[in-house]
C-alpha cells in the first residue's frame, strides 16, 4: 500500500451536462455535486530553479509580495510567503461563485433562478449593475446574470446579491471548509468590508457612490488610519497565495465541482475582462489566462490588495494556478504591473526552457518512490 505525505482532495464526479436558454445563461443538466473526501496525495517538491526565479522577483520587488504557482497535474507549489494573509478584495468573488455553483449542484439553486435587485442591493465602488435598478420594481435578472458580471466585470452588486441570496457569507465560508479548502477568507458583502474599512458603517443612502465618497472624505484622517490598520491586521478577506493557487488547481482537475459547474466557473473566468496589463499582459502567445483581479482602495500613497489569481495554459495544455498579492504597495503602477508581467514571463520561460526535462525527472522520481513503497 502506498504511503501519504501531503493532504490533497479527491472526488467522486457523477455526470452533468450542458443546456443553453435564450438568456439566462447556460442550464445544467443532470448533475452531481463532488462527494469531497480527504485523501493524502504525494505533492513532489517544486522546481529549485523556478523557486529560486520567483525569489529574486520578489526581492528586486522591495515591498512585501505573495507569489505562488502551482503545477496543476503534479501538484507542487513554488511559492514567496505564500503561506502568509494578504487582502484578496475581489479576489473573493471567486469563492462566492464557487459557492454559488455548489449550491446549483445541490439543487438549491438554479442557473436561471429570477433574482430582483432593489434600491437596498445597491454596493460600493464598481458596481455597473447598479445603473439597472430603477423605480419601485427594481431590476429582475438571474443568478448566472450575478455570477457573469461579478466573475468578468468584479461587479461588486453582483456579488453582494450572490452572498445574500446564498444566506450570508457565513455560507461560503462553510462551504469552503466542506470542501476542504484552507486559508481562504470571504468574510461579508463587499460594501460592509470596504464600508468598515474605511471607517464608516453602512447606510442605505451610500448606495449611491459619490455619497459614500463624502461621507469617508468627512473622516479625520485618524479614523480612517485606525479602520485600515485594523483591516490589515486581520482582513476578513484575508487569503494566502498558496491556498489560492491549490484551490484553483483543485477546480480545474475537476475536484470541486460538478463538470458543469466547472466549466461554467472555468468560461466565466476566461471572459474576465479587468486587468488586462497585469499577469495576461505578460503571457507569450499561444498562453491562455482564466482569472480573477482584486484591487483595493488607495490612502497615504499606498494601495491596498493589488492581486491577480488565475489559471494559465501552455500551448501544449499544461496547466499552471498562478496568484501576485501586494497586501500595500506604494509603487507606482507601472512597477506592479512589471512584477506581474515578470511572474508569468518567468513560468513562460520555465515551461520552455526547463518544463519538459523537470517534468521528466518527477515522473522517474514517481516511480521509483512507488518501487521502494512496493518492496
Amino acid at each position: 500500500m502506498a504511503t501519504v505525505a501531503a493532504l490533497g482532495l479527491a472526488v467522486a464526479v457523477g455526470a452533468a451536462g450542458w443546456l443553453f436558454d435564450g438568456h439566462g445563461g447556460p442550464s445544467l443538466a443532470h448533475t452531481s455535486a463532488p462527494r469531497v473526501t480527504k485523501v493524502a496525495f504525494h505533492a513532489p517538491p517544486a522546481p529549485q530553479d523556478l523557486q529560486a526565479a520567483l525569489e529574486k522577483l520578489a526581492e528586486r520587488y522591495r515591498e512585501p509580495v505573495g507569489i505562488a504557482v502551482t503545477y496543476v497535474s503534479q501538484r507542487w507549489t513554488a511559492e514567496v510567503a505564500g503561506e502568509e494573509v494578504f487582502p484578496q478584495q475581489s479576489v473573493s468573488k471567486l469563492w462566492v461563485a464557487l459557492s454559488a455553483l455548489q449550491a446549483v449542484d445541490r439543487g438549491a439553486m438554479s442557473l436561471q433562478q429570477k433574482v430582483v435587485l432593489t434600491q437596498d442591493d445597491r454596493s460600493v465602488f464598481n458596481q455597473p449593475l447598479a445603473s439597472r435598478i430603477r423605480g419601485s420594481k427594481g431590476y429582475e435578472t438571474t443568478v448566472y446574470d450575478l455570477l457573469r458580471r461579478a466573475l468578468t466585470e468584479s461587479d461588486n452588486a453582483a456579488n453582494d446579491k450572490l452572498i445574500r441570496e446564498l444566506g450570508g457569507g457565513g455560507v461560503v465560508t462553510r462551504t469552503l471548509a466542506e470542501k476542504g479548502l484552507d486559508g481562504l477568507g470571504v468574510g461579508e458583502t463587499e460594501r460592509d468590508m470596504q464600508t468598515r474599512a474605511a471607517g464608516l458603517t453602512w447606510k442605505p443612502e451610500y448606495g449611491l457612490t459619490w455619497i459614500w465618497k463624502t461621507a469617508r472624505e468627512q473622516l479625520p484622517d485618524s479614523v480612517r488610519d485606525r479602520a485600515l490598520a485594523d483591516y490589515l491586521a486581520n482582513p476578513p478577506d484575508g487569503a494566502k497565495p498558496a491556498a489560492i493557487t491549490r484551490s484553483l488547481a483543485a477546480l480545474k482537475r475537476g475536484e470541486l465541482l460538478s463538470p458543469a459547474s466547472t466549466q461554467v466557473m472555468l468560461e466565466l473566468m476566461a471572459e474576465c475582462r479587468t486587468g488586462g496589463s497585469r499577469l495576461r499582459a505578460g503571457l507569450p502567445r499561444g498562453w491562455s489566462i482564466a482569472h480573477k483581479t482584486g484591487t483595493g482602495p488607495d490612502w497615504r500613497g499606498a494601495s491596498i490588495g493589488i492581486n491577480d489569481v488565475g489559471l494559465v495554459t501552455a500551448p501544449d495544455g499544461k496547466t499552471f494556478a498562478v496568484a501576485v498579492m501586494m497586501r500595500q504597495t506604494r509603487k507606482p503602477v507601472p512597477a506592479r504591473l512589471q512584477l506581474m508581467q515578470a511572474v508569468s514571463r518567468t513560468l513562460a520561460a520555465w515551461w520552455r526552457d526547463q518544463g519538459p526535462a523537470e517534468e521528466a525527472r518527477q515522473q522517474v522520481a514517481s516511480i521509483g518512490s512507488a518501487s521502494e513503497t512496493a518492496r
